[in-house]
């Protein structure tokens, strides 16, 4: 028996789908969806907030 479960091999765990906004944290509907930079925002508006968050944080190192 022990044979058998290491002959099969184990499945990889699968990705998380993205549920909330990175900039707001608003939960994100699928029907309206702003995907930029390979993550999903709620709207324009959240993506360049959080664009801007992060040049400013390049600027001040």
């Amino acid at each position: 028996m022990s044979q058998a479960q290491a002959a099969k091999p184990e499945a990889a765990p699968a990705e998380e789908k993205q549920t909330n906004c990175p900039a707001c944290s608003k939960p994100i509907k699928r029907l309206k969806k702003y995907y930029r930079n390979g993550k999903n925002y709620c709207s324009k508006k959240c993506w360049l907030k959080s664009a801007k968050g992060g040049q400013e944080n390049k600027e001040a190192k």
